[in-house]
């Protein structure tokens, strides 16, 4: 189901967004409603402290690292034992 919106905006404002509609072929409405989703989006991921602190837990572990030859060799050895 849809909902109609009404939304007052200063008149330069207004005239502003009319002619950055115009340079990109899009009608008012489109453009309002996608940047509407955009900000949505970005309004419900995850915060950025709690990205970052997800990245430096999984820095605490101890993984393998070194040459992905070697280390996609030893996977292939690995299989075939």
């Amino acid at each position: 189901m849809s909902k109609r919106l009404q939304v007052l905006m200063r008149d330069k404002e207004y005239q502003a967004l009319q002619r950055l509609c115009r340079r990109q072929k899009r009608t008012v409405a489109d453009w309002v409603r996608e940047s509407i989703r955009l900000r949505l989006v970005s309004e419900e991921s995850e915060p950025p402290e709690r990205r970052i602190a997800r990245v430096l837990a999984f820095a605490r572990h101890s993984a393998p690292t070194g040459d992905i030859e070697q280390l996609l060799a030893e996977i292939e050895r690995g299989r075939s034992a």
